[in-house]
């Protein structure tokens, strides 16, 4: 099959368009076809190496882990309770210490899958799950969210702030969110009840008595928060851990997020979608062959909603749509 691989960590230089083995699924796993996989920062992060004494990865290594395509073939055995079958529309998050979805075919745990939203194409589907289920995971596992409760979101137009924000809404949270000024009317379409420009206001003199902030961008904007929070709150980063004792000092709760993949909170995830309660936001569509731009998108920050790289036109082989050759743009010859 052809990938995306780097064999050394570094910058967008090292990502090469090549030949690479194609998986074969074991026990309880599933070969995927892809069609579509979603950027995210950890992709960023783990090129550059930021990751590599939390997920020990073997070079060479194959990126991304947000993907939607179609089972290819199930591994030996019986499947599990019949849950997926050959020719299946799926989306998942595989597991980040083996091999991404940067490529023609992927193999994932039969218990990291879902099926797809049916109500979504594969490019739209394939900006779901990771993010989605970051913003699940944080607010309904970790911060336990509750009808009423007031929820501040950092950054409510990026990949995760924005499933946040509707997720927010939709277990019934009045919502403050952040974001530029070029995002404000994104944010009130996603339902935010108080959107703040940060360009031109300090978040933490319009969000008071916040019962939960979700931190999405870390830093100065995590240290800020602490004074929203009302006693009791909660303080949760995809980004930083949080002071466990500046919450203790304050009486209030932190913690660290880090998604894991879920096949049964995707499905849930998809039934929400379906029923109109959920919407994915695009920032752009890539070809496979534009990896490199993507990932620099990817790490400006200033990206609303989700890049999704285009992998498969439907037959397997991989989108070729730029005029430029795939293999020279990308120097794939290491």
């Amino acid at each position: 099959m052809k990938a995306i691989r780097i064999h050394n960590y570094g910058g967008p230089e090292v990502l090469h368009y090549e030949d690479a083995p194609r998986p074969e699924p074991q026990a309880g796993e599933v070969l995927v076809r892809i069609h579509a996989a979603g950027v995210n920062p950890i992709d960023w992060k783990v090129r550059e190496g930021h990751m590599k004494d939390f997920w020990p990865h073997k070079f060479p290594l194959i990126l991304g882990w947000d993907l939607s395509g179609v089972v290819e073939e199930l591994g030996p055995g019986p499947a599990a309770a019949g849950r997926f079958k050959i020719g299946d529309e799926v989306y998942s998050i595989p597991d980040p210490t083996r091999n991404g979805a940067y490529a023609d075919y992927i193999v994932v745990r039969e218990s990291e899958l879902a099926l797809k939203p049916t109500s979504l194409h594969h490019i739209r589907a394939a900006a779901v799950p990771l993010a989605a289920l970051t913003a699940w995971q944080s607010l309904f596992d970790t911060a336990q969210l509750q009808p009423g409760q007031r929820v501040l979101i950092h950054a409510g137009s990026g990949g995760v702030g924005h499933f946040a924000v509707q997720l927010a809404k939709w277990k019934g949270a009045y919502v403050f969110a952040t974001a530029s000024t070029k995002n404000q009317d994104l944010l009130r379409e996603l339902g935010v009840d108080k959107a703040i420009d940060y360009t031109q206001q300090r978040f933490e003199d319009v969000a008071r008595n916040i019962d939960i902030v979700l931190d999405t961008i870390g830093g100065d904007t995590q240290e800020r928060s602490w004074q929203v929070l009302k006693k009791g709150g909660a303080l949760l980063s995809v980004v930083q851990p949080p002071s466990a004792e500046k919450a203790k000092e304050l009486g209030v709760r932190a913690a660290f997020v880090a998604s894991h993949p879920n096949g049964a909170q995707l499905a849930e995830i998809a039934k929400l979608i379906d029923s109109g309660e959920l919407k994915p936001v695009i920032d752009r569509i890539l070809p496979l062959s534009e990896v490199r731009r993507a990932h620099e998108l990817s790490q400006s920050g200033h990206t609303h909603g989700k890049i999704v790289l285009r992998v498969s036109n439907g037959d397997g082989t991989l989108e070729r749509k730029q005029s430029r050759d795939a293999d020279n743009y990308l120097g794939a010859s290491s």
